[in-house]
């Protein structure tokens, strides 16, 4: 879930409701997730006892109900009892009302924005935050932020970042590319500052980043060689990676692909790690799974990305065709739900892939504060 800025506020935990509580206590996903809320759809909310409630953190988790049990007197006291315990509560509906969500003590609603949306009067009553989920075009969050919502989510940013791109700026993407070339054939230092000096985003962003808390570094950096001696040539390369996607939107927003660009390339070097791969293999497994958004982020194929870059054969082999290694588990970070076959094909088992999703979340909420 991200707000209208596109900054990440809460994940939704998606699967058998069985699971949930298990997987967000067994792995401490609250620590890895923090501070995002935790959102937990209730198909059942009876099945939600005791045990369940002790494996979850009250003020960071978030339960969604649908709008059609509301009026259910025992679930209704369970709701009180929630509420009083710490736990927020998300009435789910386009049809629910003030009225309603009284009754079960929720102080928001979600409603799926393929479908029917609630009115004004619906919602204002209600302190919020207020939750769009399945939105598929960015065109629609306008009109949505005017009913009153404040949280989205959905496929959007896939979209928005496709009409946010530059197609039509060649001066812009020349450079744009030029940098990838670069940085994919480990240019000197002196190489790298050029397109950078070119480019008042980058420079804008590189240079914030080293001076954020992030670093921790006492004196101020004024400049970009001491921004590269003091990231060192591996963490230049990879933070240079997904500055590319921290270009400066006109309304000030950071680019909506930066998290998910950040996710995929932290859980590809997670799993290449866990898979035994050495540093070398770890770094082009980073640049896959950051590099697997360039057709979106720059509105041109991937054939064409692929061509002007010297890259690594098989990082090429996974960007093109999702073939080899580090296509495989390219293939499986790309799925929002990864199949078993997946994973058996991946050589990983669901607990491996969890954790490593849960790292790369962690790493890619941190890259948002600092970006």
């Amino acid at each position: 879930m991200a707000n209208a800025h596109n900054e990440w506020v809460a994940v939704t935990l998606h699967g058998p409701q069985a699971w949930t509580a298990p997987l967000l206590a067994a792995a401490d996903a609250y620590a890895f997730l923090a501070p995002l809320d935790c959102i937990i759809p209730l198909a059942d909310p009876h099945g939600v006892d005791e045990a369940v409630l002790a494996q979850l953190a009250p003020q960071r988790t978030i339960f969604r109900l649908p709008a059609h049990l509301a009026g259910d007197k025992s679930l209704q006291k369970k709701c009180r009892q929630w509420r009083d315990a710490g736990y927020r509560i998300l009435l789910d509906g386009a049809d629910a009302s003030p009225v309603v969500a009284a009754q079960v003590d929720a102080r928001a609603l979600s409603f799926d924005a393929a479908g029917a949306r609630p009115a004004l009067h619906q919602l204002l009553p209600l302190p919020g935050p207020h939750l769009a989920y399945n939105i598929a075009d960015a065109g629609q969050i306008a009109a949505l932020q005017e009913l009153g919502v404040s949280w989205f989510a959905g496929d959007y940013a896939l979209q928005h970042a496709r009409q946010q791109g530059e197609p039509d700026d060649a001066t812009s993407r020349r450079r744009l590319m030029a940098l990838l070339g670069l940085l994919a054939r480990d240019a000197d230092a002196h190489e790298l500052e050029v397109p950078l000096k070119q480019d008042p985003s980058l420079s804008y962003h590189l240079l914030k980043l080293v001076n954020s808390a992030a670093f921790g570094f006492t004196a101020p950096i004024t400049s970009f060689s001491q921004a590269i001696t003091l990231l060192g040539r591996r963490q230049l390369q990879r933070w240079l990676q997904l500055l590319l996607y921290a270009r400066q939107q006109d309304d000030g927003k950071i680019h909506a692909l930066l998290p998910l660009a950040a996710v995929r390339a932290a859980q590809m070097e997670a799993l290449c790690q866990l898979r035994g791969g050495d540093r070398d293999a770890q770094d082009l497994a980073f640049m896959a799974g950051v590099f697997s958004l360039l057709d979106v982020l720059l509105g041109m194929p991937m054939q064409e990305i692929i061509a002007t870059l010297n890259l690594a054969p098989e990082v090429s082999a996974a960007l093109l065709e999702r073939d080899g290694e580090l296509g495989t588990l390219l293939a499986l970070v790309e799925s929002a739900t990864p199949p078993p076959e997946g994973l058996r094909r991946a050589g990983i088992d669901g607990e491996t892939y969890w954790r490593s999703l849960l790292q790369a979340y962690q790493w890619a909420i941190q890259v948002s504060r600092n970006l």
